[in-house]
């Protein structure tokens, strides 16, 4: 095997590196699917002129899908498999669209938008536990950064197809649905390089994780709630301020290629720095700024372009440096319960978030959504000095 070839495969964990691989590149593809519907979802709804607070509290429904499906991932895939749990939800997921496409009665979204989100934090978390467990600690921030980047590919296409094809008709829903049916092939690839998980004994608690890494998994939270603010309201928050509806789209795919260019050198630097904290303290200042920075230029087209890409990167950094702060301290069972606890939180901060600032816009005009983005990080901050002066 040529050297090259070898270090490669050393990086992405020796012998586990096609396990990973096929996590990464299925994770990649889902992300596509998602970055398409959720952007989809909202500016149907408003088309049909739903309030912003109903369009924040549908996709709200999906963080409490995520919360409530946690406890039982692990001990779902402990009984079927990591890999067969993972191709039952894809097939859930492919359901729910359906049933988006077919009907518009509003209560039966909230309930698809629940299953939808259940199946896709179901794939979200053992992907991240197959990734993170298969990861050698010195190159942990880069594998996750790899693994950011390649989501963001994905988040940033959805939108990007979306722009194109427009929002009419089955066509953005076949492409979708199509795309999120495509991640079976990786995922059957890896079947050979699964990670194990004990068959046998009782699957601890969810709740205490929460608490032993807590600015990991707070940072989930925040990554959380700020990633579904702006997937949701960030094109209402756009055509409320006079953009049309493609160009609206298009944001997203913007904010998403900052994803794209910063993970990786997020991630390295995660690897280099002495805490990993310190990372996400400066992810944090960032998104303090860029939050200030939004509702100011929304009307400067190319300066509203720049900071949306550099926010994107940046916000996602929480996520990413969060996980890879969390692997640095776990293994076995216990990072897959804390995975679990660190998509918990995710799943809390989705919640809130785009609920949240629905009603701040709704209640103070487009205001609120940068109002709200700042809230979310200065928490963080507080959290923040309040472990270090505590340590």
């Amino acid at each position: 095997m040529p050297t090259s070839q070898s270090n490669i495969l050393k990086i992405f964990g020796g012998s586990n590196a096609p396990g990973v691989i096929a996590a990464i590149a299925s994770i990649s593809i889902v992300g596509t699917g998602i970055g398409l519907s959720f952007p989809l979802l909202s500016l149907l709804m408003e088309q049909r002129r739903i309030a912003a607070s109903i369009i924040g509290a549908n996709t709200a429904i999906a963080g409490i899908a995520a919360m409530m499906v946690v406890p039982f991932v692990t001990p779902i895939a402990r009984k079927l498999g990591v890999v067969n749990t993972m191709l039952a939800t894809i097939g859930l997921s492919i359901f729910c669209l359906t049933g988006f496409y077919l009907s518009e009665n509003l209560p039966l979204w909230f309930v698809l938008r629940f299953l939808f989100s259940a199946s896709i934090t179901t794939i979200f978390i053992l992907s991240e536990f197959w990734i993170n467990s298969a990861s050698e600690e010195k190159h942990r921030g880069l594998i996750l950064g790899i693994y950011g980047t390649v989501l963001s590919l994905g988040f940033a296409f959805g939108p990007g197809i979306l722009a194109i094809v427009g929002t009419h008709g089955i066509l953005p829903f076949l492409i979708g649905g199509g795309i999120i049916i495509s991640a079976i092939v990786p995922i059957s690839m890896g079947r050979n390089n699964e990670p194990e998980l004990e068959r046998t004994g009782k699957t601890p608690s969810v709740i205490p994780y929460l608490f032993i890494v807590p600015l990991a998994t707070m940072a989930g939270f925040i990554f959380g709630a700020v990633e579904q603010i702006e997937l949701a309201l960030l094109p209402v928050f756009a055509l409320r301020s006079g953009y049309e509806e493609q160009a609206a789209a298009l944001l997203l795919t913007i904010t998403g290629l900052g994803n794209v260019a910063l993970q990786i050198p997020l991630g390295m630097w995660s690897d280099r720095a002495k805490d990993r904290r310190i990372v996400l303290l400066a992810c944090t200042l960032a998104g303090l700024v860029g939050a200030v920075l939004i509702p100011l230029s929304v009307h400067i087209g190319w300066v509203f372009a720049i900071i949306l890409f550099a926010y994107g990167g940046i916000i996602s950094g929480m996520y990413t440096v969060g996980l890879a702060h969390l692997g640095s301290r776990l293994k076995g069972t216990d990072l897959a319960q804390a995975n679990a606890a660190f998509v918990l939180c995710y799943g809390l901060g989705m919640t809130v978030g785009p609920q949240i600032a629905g009603i701040a816009m709704d209640v103070i005009g487009t205001s609120g959504f940068g109002v709200t983005l700042f809230a979310f990080f200065a928490i963080y901050l507080v959290l923040y000095i309040f472990r270090v002066r505590r340590a």
